[in-house]
């Protein structure tokens, strides 16, 4: 299959990137859905194993269903995981929709087969959120939903097989509006060897600093690299 072109670089395209919690009414086309699913298979894959299978979730009632199932079970969750006041704030809001009224959910699945399945289907997934991005969609990741999707009578219902394992659902759609860049802090280097001084890792964020507005790093990418980022 042709990928899509695109007038983004891989620089833009990864600063770009947004996870989307507000999405415009409709579906994505087969024709998109199917250019978001050859990116993510050009992933790296161990021993090339290519663990990943797909499902696709274009039914609204049905992912008001997935989210009433998962979201008590996520907050159990947290509550045996003895949740701090921060993760209390990632309890998913009983008034809405878990899926934030996305209307598509592409949900990456792994094959028990192999000791690096899992990883490989996260590799898949981040192919699949830059290929959204370079096409002006967003995407967010919606682990809140695992618990509820693992369950054996909702992967019958999802037709996941019993030797596949649900780990990456991922929303995509248009975006509503735009969504501001989060911060990041440094990378921490734990040590360059030979010849570098290790580099002391910093101190875990705050909730405040994690939400403070986002600052460029003191070494930001080259500019002959990229260009003004566009946001989705």
């Amino acid at each position: 299959m042709q990928l899509q072109r695109t007038d983004s670089n891989v620089f833009e395209t990864i600063l770009a990137r947004r996870s989307v919690r507000s999405y415009r009414d409709g579906t994505l086309d087969r024709k998109t859905i199917n250019s978001l699913l050859e990116a993510a298979v050009r992933a790296p894959t161990s021993e090339h194993s290519e663990p990943w299978a797909f499902v696709i979730v274009q039914d609204r009632k049905l992912l008001e269903r997935l989210s009433d199932r998962a979201k008590p079970l996520f907050a159990e969750e947290l509550r045996r995981a003895g949740a701090t006041d921060r993760h209390a704030e990632s309890l998913p809001d009983p008034e809405s929709c878990l899926f934030h009224d996305a209307g598509t959910l592409i949900l990456i699945c792994a094959s028990r087969l192999g000791p690096f399945a899992t990883a490989d289907c996260w590799l898949a997934a981040e192919n699949l959120m830059l290929a959204a991005s370079a096409l002006g969609l967003g995407s967010c990741v919606i682990g809140a939903a695992l618990p509820a999707l693992n369950i054996p009578e909702v992967k019958a219902e999802l037709g996941i097989r019993d030797d596949y394992l649900a780990v990456a659902p991922i929303i995509v759609g248009h975006p509503r509006g735009e969504s501001a860049m989060s911060s990041r802090r440094e990378p921490s280097i734990l040590a360059w060897l030979p010849g570098a001084d290790a580099v002391q890792a910093p101190p875990a964020a705050s909730p405040a600093e994690a939400r403070a507005p986002w600052q460029p790093h003191a070494h930001p990418v080259p500019e002959a690299a990229i260009k003004t980022p566009r946001r989705p």
